[in-house]
């Protein structure tokens, strides 16, 4: 395998050791970066390590420090710090198992591949596979990675697994504060349809490759055109998007015009009128006599 594995180690049920890789399963994307440079000259800006009242320093004078009170510092050395033990740097112990559902989805951090270590761990790890499948359920341990330890869970994914690196529960924002606001309101049944009606105009198989970054692409080109104009100062005139001066939205009209735009204004639900009586029975006219 090309890539350089991010963690190797064992995973641990009871008592079952099976050696496996770990390998990022996301990657950066093709974001544009800046750097600061200097106008008059067009060179880069570079920064120094600075002490004050000393001035610059050198790389190997520098050291890890803990602020334990203003202005007091423990120091530490990289080696000191590398060695603090911990069983979950080389084991992966699923110490819980349980239904994906109930770890909600604001506590998912990163996600990476994982594979077999060699070919005498692949028997224990299809196993390992095939019983989370059939439970339906997820794996939970604990993992240090990198200078930490992270909570993690393990899915099936294929013919692997995925494990996904879990935000603790205080780095985790409570939603009640945020959501406390908001009425909790039953709305009319003849919006709801409409809404579940262009969900479902629109509803589609997932495909990532099918969206892109546009302000990306808008940077990269912006790029392209000031190379092309030599410096030339380019602003573009934005558009309003056709202001009005209320905020006011007719729902109904809206999404009823949503409807038609999707062309599927023939499946939105109509508000069903009350039936109308049939107009009551008259006597019929006599034909009237031709006169001689």
């Amino acid at each position: 395998m090309a890539a350089r594995a991010y963690w190797q180690g064992q995973i641990r049920l009871a008592l079952v050791s099976i050696p496996v890789e770990i390998y990022s399963a996301t990657k950066s994307g093709a974001a544009v970066s800046f750097k600061q440079i200097h106008e008059p000259s067009g060179q880069p800006i570079h920064y120094d390590k600075v002490v004050t009242g000393v001035g610059p320093v050198d790389a190997d004078e520098i050291m890890k420090g803990y602020e334990v009170s203003k202005g007091e510092y423990v120091l530490l050395e990289q080696d000191e710090i590398d060695a603090v033990k911990l069983e979950s740097k080389k084991t992966l112990e699923l110490t819980q198992f349980v239904d994906a559902s109930e770890i909600d989805v604001l506590y998912y951090e990163k996600p990476y591949f994982v594979v077999p270590a060699d070919d005498l761990a692949e028997e224990a790890f299809i196993v390992l596979r095939e019983a989370l499948k059939r439970t339906k359920k997820v794996g939970l341990g604990q993992l240090a990675m990198r200078g930490r330890e992270y909570v993690v869970s393990l899915k099936p994914c294929g013919r692997g697994m995925v494990l996904e690196t879990l935000r603790y529960a205080d780095e985790v924002h409570k939603a009640q504060g945020y959501f406390r606001e908001i009425p909790d309101d039953k709305p009319s049944e003849e919006l709801l349809e409409l809404a579940e009606a262009l969900i479902e105009k629109r509803s589609a198989d997932f495909h990532p490759q099918e969206f892109h970054d546009r302000y990306v692409d808008a940077l990269k080109d912006l790029i392209e055109r000031k190379r092309k104009a030599n410096g030339k100062k380019i602003i573009e005139d934005k558009d309003t998007g056709g202001k009005t001066g209320s905020n006011v939205v007719d729902l109904m009209a809206a999404l009823k015009k949503s409807m038609e735009k999707s062309g599927g204004a023939e499946k939105a639900p109509a508000k069903k009128a009350p039936a109308k009586r049939a107009p009551a029975k008259t006597a019929a006219k006599a034909p009237a006599k031709k006169r001689a």
